[in-house]
């Protein structure tokens, strides 16, 4: 049974999704951009020739990740708009480069990759200072201070936020879960499994979650500080709601990491890559995970301000990788039919939107690759 029968949520869920797209073109994007631009000139910037490839490859490729997740700007009222902007633009920035960064070689996997996430964990903390050695177990490394500046620029940016207080020890929780769910995964091709697994068991047993899904949903926990960014800019926000939020983002984080997973099996299994999906036993249990974290995303999202809104956030994740040319694969499509079943018939427009951007996207790819000839 579908968690969106309810007509009059519906309802609410259309209207959530117009004022966001009005609110979002005319004011969040022109503020993305600004940032994005700023950052791109600043990873030019970077002496050290691999620090500074990895920081203008991720602007290049994962900057669109920015011009998503920014979407949950749109919540924050117009006068704190341009500094959640700031925040979560600088939080995505740091995600995408750390975790490039992390994919590198390391002789210490573990303390090597921590010392490096500490700046997530530093971008989002309150209180304490930043510690600036992030690249302490790197030889020589000169960013410029590129990372410390993402960090302090962060930290500036949420210390204007009226309800910053509220959102500080659950966005600190989340930022650690996130750094060492990244830590751990990236060790897995040198330290083994055993190690994730054991982390993963111990840390989800008192979220409902199956380890599976808590391990996927921390990986991404980067969504969750967005959504926690954009809370604070409410003056109502309170730290009860605050850790519902982040009930509801760690499960679509979850969806997130593992329908990017399904969709990409087959290109991640040709480079020895699975995935996260390949922490489960068939494709039966991978579809019944995706649907319990659904359905209890779904039941917190209710009991939060905005729910229409996080419930619109879920809907649009589900419908954007099951829009993806890849997600009709015969791997992929039983559980992505399972996944848009489940959704109907919130999804259907949804879908349509998707799957007419990409459309779009793919004919400006060809008129621009035939102009440059």
């Amino acid at each position: 049974m579908s968690p969106f029968g309810d007509r009059l949520l519906m309802a609410r869920m259309g209207l959530a999704l117009v004022l966001a797209n009005a609110r979002y073109w005319s004011t969040v994007a022109p503020l993305v951009h600004t940032q994005l631009d700023y950052w791109g000139r600043r990873a030019e910037e970077i002496p050290d020739p691999a620090l500074q490839e990895v920081a203008l490859a991720n602007l290049c490729e994962e900057g669109f990740n920015a011009q998503a997740t920014a979407t949950l700007a749109t919540l924050a009222p117009r006068k704190h708009r341009k500094s959640v902007v700031e925040a979560i633009v600088g939080l995505q920035v740091i995600y995408d480069y750390l975790d490039s960064l992390v994919e590198r070689p390391l002789a210490d996997p573990l303390a090597e990759s921590r010392r490096l996430y500490r700046a997530l964990v530093d971008a989002v903390v309150m209180d304490t200072e930043p510690r600036r050695d992030y690249y302490a177990h790197t030889p020589q490394p000169d960013d410029d201070g590129y990372l410390e500046e993402l960090v302090n620029v962060v930290r500036r940016a949420l210390a204007r936020l009226p309800c910053r207080a509220a959102i500080a020890e659950v966005s600190e929780r989340a930022a650690e879960r996130c750094a060492e769910a990244q830590v751990r995964a990236h060790a897995v091709r040198v330290l083994g499994r055993a190690q994730l697994e054991l982390w993963a068991r111990s840390n989800a047993l008192d979220t409902g979650l199956q380890w599976q899904e808590f391990l996927a949903g921390a990986v991404s926990s980067g969504l969750a500080l967005h959504a926690l960014t954009a809370a604070a800019a409410d003056p109502r926000t309170s730290r009860e709601q605050a850790l519902t939020i982040d009930e509801v983002y760690l499960s679509v984080c979850a969806l997130t990491t593992l329908l990017d997973s399904l969709i990409d099996y087959e290109q991640d299994r040709s480079m020895g890559q699975p995935g996260y999906i390949r922490y489960y036993e068939d494709r039966d249990a991978l579809a019944r995970g995706l649907r319990s974290v659904i359905h209890r995303a779904a039941a917190r999202a209710r009991d939060t301000p905005n729910g229409a809104y996080h419930l619109m956030t879920l809907v649009g994740v589900v419908a954007y990788y099951s829009s993806a040319p890849t997600a009709s694969s015969e791997f992929a499509r039983p559980v992505t039919e399972q996944i848009r079943r489940e959704l109907r018939p919130i999804i259907t427009p949804t879908l349509a939107v998707m799957r007419a951007w990409r459309v779009a996207k793919r004919a400006r790819t060809v008129i621009a690759s035939r102009g440059a000839h």
